[in-house]
């Protein structure tokens, strides 16, 4: 897979472009009124790993490449999107492109920064959004709806039983209820993949606190709120002060570890929110390291030897013999590759082997 990619969405003046711009240090303009965001910034970011370090001393490597993720911030969104409100349908267009959406969802008092809704509330804010993306969701279904009806009439007994899962489908879109809520079987779940409906996308719940909030946010209401929304869907919520955020993307090193400390924070929200994703996704990671490079690689989990071969290159898939493995634990332990396989830690495994997050692998292959 190519690198993850989020989109960042929420309601003009929650702290989305505030938090992007922590973030990926990107520079997006962030300002007190709606639609500041009108193109989505894209930002590239690192993914943190300590042990590439590890392996780059051990190796004596020239240089580090660690996974990374792209972050999407999107146009604030506004009642009526779905219908061309605001930037409606351009901005909705962005979202159909990313993995996951991670809503941010406002949860802290300031009465300097105007909600668009004039108060705070962010249950209401979830479903202002959740509304929207279900409207422009029964667009896309219904347009289908109209196509099948030319193939059933053509003879087609696929397009009749496609047609009954969209209409029930519609339905309940037309309830404001998302598609990832509607408890769907696999088998519509595939019907449907070829839409890639907004609703239907892995989601995070972003809950955007107060400086003062951020090392021990589960007492605040609206978060409590947020939180119990989340696990009626079975989605994670990462508390992040995105005004703290920014503080710390100005910093470097021991600096910013320490200003993480003197806040109560053990990690950057960064650092939650990409564990987060990585979870939310199924996403994994493994590893390569010798002279040249040590590099992280993201792929699912249960991702076979070979499947993870083409991560590289596709003609180590294709010739793809075996592969050498060391767990990255009995790696250190050891201290070197050759005091691994002096002691029998350094396996050969075929093309039926389910990578694991850690693996220090080295591919044979044969083009």
């Amino acid at each position: 897979m190519s690198s993850l990619e989020v989109g960042i969405v929420g309601l003009p003046n929650v702290g989305k472009s505030t938090l992007f711009n922590a973030i990926t240090k990107a520079g997006a303009e962030a300002a007190n009124y709606p639609f500041c965001t009108i193109e989505p910034n894209v930002g590239v970011v690192e993914v943190p790993d300590a042990r590439l370090e590890v392996l780059r001393a051990m190796n004596n490597s020239k240089r580090v490449l660690p996974a990374t993720m792209r972050f999407v911030d999107i146009a604030g969104l506004v009642k009526g999107a779905s219908t061309g409100e605001g930037l409606g349908n351009k901005f909705l267009a962005h979202i159909r492109e990313v993995d996951a959406v991670a809503q941010v969802v406002r949860c802290f008092q300031d009465e300097n920064i105007t909600h668009v809704e004039g108060n705070l509330d962010p249950l209401r804010d979830i479903e202002i959004i959740n509304t929207e993306l279900c409207l422009a969701d029964i667009e896309g279904v219904e347009k289908r709806i109209e196509r099948l009806h030319k193939m059933i009439k053509a003879g087609d007994k696929k397009a009749a039983q496609e047609k009954e899962v969209l209409e029930k489908i519609a339905k309940q879109l037309g309830e404001a209820i998302p598609v990832r809520r509607m408890g769907l079987s696999d088998e519509e779940l595939e019907t449907i993949s070829v839409l890639n409906l907004l609703t239907n996308k892995p989601s995070i719940f972003i809950a955007n606190v107060s400086e003062e909030e951020v090392a021990n946010p589960y007492d605040n209401e609206y978060v409590q709120k947020v939180q119990e929304y989340a696990a009626s869907e079975n989605a994670q919520v990462v508390c992040i002060s995105a005004k703290l955020e920014a503080e710390i993307a100005e910093l470097e090193g021991e600096e910013a570890e320490e200003f993480l400390q003197a806040a109560g924070l053990e990690e950057s929200g960064l650092a939650r929110l990409i564990k987060a994703s990585y979870k939310l996704l199924g996403l994994t990671t493994f590893l390569t390291a010798g002279e040249q490079e040590v590099r992280a690689w993201t792929i699912k989990i249960g991702t076979k030897a070979p499947q993870a071969a083409g991560r590289i290159h596709s003609d180590i898939e294709r010739g793809f013999i075996r592969a050498e493995i060391v767990s990255y634990d009995d790696l250190i332990a050891c201290g070197s590759q050759n005091a691994a396989k002096e002691k029998g830690l350094v396996r050969l495994e075929g093309k039926e082997y389910i990578m694991k997050d850690g693996d220090v692998t080295h591919f044979r292959f044969n083009v």
